[in-house]
């Protein structure tokens, strides 16, 4: 019973932690009424939060396996306490920046459930369970929706204070219900890292986190305020909107963790940056507030079918060191929320406008779509590397000279001649000599015909002793239907 609440569980610590990150930015119209923040600094207070729960994301995502998540959702909820407190008596910027910073533990313990929760769950269900606790993204919504409302009644200090209670109540609930007994994995860190740091597609992964995770951040970041400042909307419309952002995001993501269970991942992601692409451009343009609106719902789709896709692919590309790749990939989501409000404050600064920036993200989405497409066909190749390279059978591949290009492992098992000592030489050199010439002019003018051949055939190995083979040769054709290599695959028949 215990493993199965672990899922609702989970996801709602991830709920709770989120609402406690966002408390700044939701809260931000109402705290600038009391306290001073110069203009160019306002996107620096909002967007410190995400540092630290970026960071974090490692540690967190790699202490998982070692304690457990229950252990460490309790401590990071402890923690909380103290910032959270910290800012609802705060006076002044430094106050908000100091208290902000630690806050950024409620972003960071979004690495403990994508490590814990596939421990529970086959293969198979890692994308829908992984979309599933992304539902906690909805933390953002709920805060940017409700803490305005609250603090227009109560005051943003009072009710900052609310979130102690919300606090006190998971860390019990953590206690009470937490898996104690949760598989535990003590690989050495920097064993972990050296295991992953090498890996391109790491890093790959990381860049696409860095667009699909980091522009749902900063949209839920940056909206608000650009909300109320460009289109002259109320404080609370504006929170509204921007929760319908985020819900829109959130909803997507068990979507696209399901998609990605049931299709090839990497083709979801080629639609997904395509969108982005398009997206980014129209509202570049700054349009009017229809098209904006819906060029802000494109990207929340886009951001949740990546989000979801994406750590169905960190699991099953690095089961082994899933702690420290789904921190460093989450690490680079969280920082890509950071970096974009600054650089969209300072682009405003300079030009009196947002559009570079929205082309900047359509262009590092075409980018990724590249990439995308790139990682798709590699994988295509090394999928038709490893059959090659696994097949029983040995494999020799040659020009329409017959010159041998590629032989796999198996046809120097089988023949004793290693690809060295055969690349650039004739298929002669296996032969035995009990087959006429005949015989082989015949074999040839039925590939040449038909395009293969199949038959029993008498082949000498390295060390001159004989056996039968059973061989296949199949003609590979260009786009004009003309030969440009054969294929022989053979077995050895000869005890059969």
């Amino acid at each position: 019973m215990i493993k199965k609440m672990q899922l609702p569980l989970q996801t709602l610590n991830l709920i709770t932690g989120f609402m406690v990150w966002v408390i700044i930015s939701s809260l931000m119209p109402f705290i600038s009424e009391d306290i001073s923040i110069p203009s160019g600094k306002l996107a620096m207070v909002t967007a410190i939060p995400v540092v630290l729960g970026s960071v974090l994301r490692i540690p967190l995502g790699y202490y998982a396996n070692i304690f457990g998540a229950r252990v460490i959702f309790m401590c990071s909820f402890i923690l909380l306490l103290f910032p959270v407190y910290f800012i609802s008596e705060a006076t002044t910027m430094a106050h908000l920046i100091i208290g902000g910073t630690f806050l950024g533990i409620g972003g960071a313990v979004f690495s403990v459930g994508v490590t814990s929760l596939p421990k529970y769950y086959a293969k198979e269900k890692h994308g829908l369970v992984n979309g599933i606790y992304g539902i906690g993204n909805l933390g953002t919504a709920v805060t940017t929706f409700s803490a305005p409302m609250v603090a227009a009644q109560i005051g943003w200090g009072p009710a900052v204070k609310l979130y102690l209670i919300l606090l006190l109540i998971f860390i019990a609930l953590n206690f009470f219900i937490g898996d104690r007994h949760e598989p535990k994995l003590k690989t050495p860190i920097i064993e972990q890292i050296k295991g992953v740091a090498k890996n391109e597609k790491l890093w790959l992964f990381s860049l696409f986190y860095f667009i699909t995770f980091g522009s749902f951040v900063a949209f839920t970041i940056y909206l608000p305020g650009f909300l109320v400042s460009s289109f002259g909307l109320e404080k609370v419309d504006a929170g509204m909107r921007t929760a319908g952002f985020i819900a829109v995001a959130t909803f997507f993501r068990p979507v696209g963790g399901w998609l990605a269970d049931k299709f090839q991942p990497l083709f979801l992601l080629i639609g997904t940056f395509s969108v982005y692409t398009v997206a980014a451009i129209i509202l570049a343009f700054m349009p009017s507030m229809g098209l904006y609106t819906a060029g802000c719902l494109a990207i929340a789709v886009c951001a949740g079918i990546g989000n979801g896709v994406i750590f169905k692919l960190v699991p099953l590309y690095f089961n082994k060191q899933a702690g420290i790749a789904n921190g460093i990939v989450s690490m680079m989501g969280g920082l890509g929320g950071f970096f974009p409000p600054i650089m969209l404050s300072i682009i405003y600064a300079a030009t009196g406008q947002y559009s570079i920036g929205f082309m900047l993200l359509s262009q590092v989405a075409l980018a990724s779509l590249v990439l995308v497409v790139w990682l798709y066909f590699q994988d295509r190749l090394a999928l038709t590397s490893e059959v090659f390279n696994s097949t029983g059978q040995g494999i020799m591949v040659t020009d329409i000279t017959g010159q041998i290009k590629s032989v796999n492992p198996a046809f120097t098992r089988l023949t004793g001649f290693t690809e060295a000592e055969v690349l650039g030489r004739q298929p002669s050199v296996l032969k035995s000599g009990r087959q006429s010439k005949d015989f082989y002019n015949l074999m040839w003018n039925e590939i040449r015909e038909k395009g293969m051949w199949q038959g029993e055939i008498w082949n000498k190995r390295k060390n001159g002793q004989e056996y039968l083979q059973w061989l296949n040769i199949s003609a590979v054709k260009d786009e004009t239907g003309e030969d440009v290599r054969y294929v022989g695959t053979f077995s050895d028949i000869t005890n059969k």
